[in-house]
């Protein structure tokens, strides 16, 4: 079973990652999200508890696709605009803590 540690890691960088993308295209409070984005992280969510792989790849290169087509490409979306949004404001330092 996967650590508890690894979980509520990959937890923190998908909220805080739907929290970027929300703020920045729906115009949400810091610590508010929208529905449509409340709802996205609520997926993901259920889908990162769910996951059957021990160790879990990242979603991109992971060969059992368990996410919906419609999530999957939203969620793609999210995660290429928010970590763009990290590296145009100089906040590498986020992207070193969580991916590496």
């Amino acid at each position: 079973m996967r650590a508890a540690k690894t979980v509520e890691k990959d937890q923190r960088i998908l909220r805080r990652f739907v929290g970027i993308y929300c703020r920045a295209k729906h115009g949400g409070a810091k610590n508010e999200l929208c529905r449509d984005c409340a709802d996205l992280l609520a997926y993901a969510l259920r889908r990162l508890e769910a996951c059957p792989l021990d160790p879990k790849p990242s979603c991109k290169k992971c060969p059992v696709h368990c996410y919906r087509a419609a999530e999957r490409k939203k969620m793609r979306e999210v995660m290429r605009f928010s970590g763009m949004q990290l590296i145009k404001h100089g906040r590498l330092d986020w992207l070193a803590r969580y991916f590496f």
